[in-house]
């Protein structure tokens, strides 16, 4: 596979820098509020390897572990690599914490469930597609993908500017990212859940099917 060259956009200097300062305001400093009824639901099933790329300062991941799920976080900063490692000794858990390029790497085998709630918006637009391929080849086939899509429309979008970090996840563009032959989709609304920094996130819980065998009902 060949992997893509990254355009102008965040850079792993960046974020470094973001982390080491605490200037994270995207960082709710709890648990996102969409998990622990996932968890409760069975929508993650239990024991299930989740995988949470851009992990950030670990609070999902420390929250699985906790739960009994086998958690993988993955993050591009060092610092917060290191943030989430300290936050599960701190809490006497265990998880793998990976320090890497997530248009790089690829997990060992494919996990159950991925919670993705901060990588698609954190990375330039230009590399969605890329990204969305890669997340779909880690999952099995059955599984789930919890997307939370921020929704955060800035003014510069009338005239065409892509502005972020965040980035604002159009839900038309997240259907072409994730296709309908590709993807089982729940119908519409999806809960939005409003956050502390003034954006929104979408959740769109959707689950992988083999090539050529999506399941969206007519109307979805």
């Amino acid at each position: 596979m060949n992997e893509p060259v990254r355009p102008a956009g965040p850079t792993q200097g960046f974020w470094q820098e973001r982390f080491e300062s605490r200037r994270t305001p995207w960082d709710r400093g709890a648990v996102n509020p969409a998990l622990a009824p996932l968890i409760a639901q069975g929508v993650l099933r239990a024991g299930a390897r989740v995988l949470v790329p851009g992990c950030g300062a670990g609070y999902e991941v420390e929250r699985l572990a906790a739960s009994g799920f086998s958690a993988i976080a993955v993050d591009y900063a060092p610092a917060a690599v290191g943030q989430t490692r300290a936050r599960l000794a701190a809490a006497g858990l265990v998880a793998e914490v990976i320090e890497a390029d997530l248009l790089q790497w690829t997990p060992p085998q494919p996990v159950d469930a991925v919670w993705e709630q901060a990588c698609l918006c954190a990375l330039h637009p230009d590399l969605w597609f890329a990204y969305a391929r890669r997340l779909e080849s880690w999952l099995a086939p059955g599984g789930t993908l919890v997307l939370l899509a921020v929704q955060v429309e800035r003014d510069g979008r009338r005239e065409g500017r892509i502005e972020g970090p965040p980035y604002h996840c159009d839900i038309n563009a997240v259907r072409a990212l994730f296709p309908a032959d590709r993807w089982h989709w729940p119908r519409p609304p999806y809960p939005r859940h409003e956050h502390p920094a003034g954006f929104a996130e979408l959740q769109v819980t959707l689950t992988r099917s083999p090539a050529g065998q999506g399941a969206t009902p007519p109307g979805g």
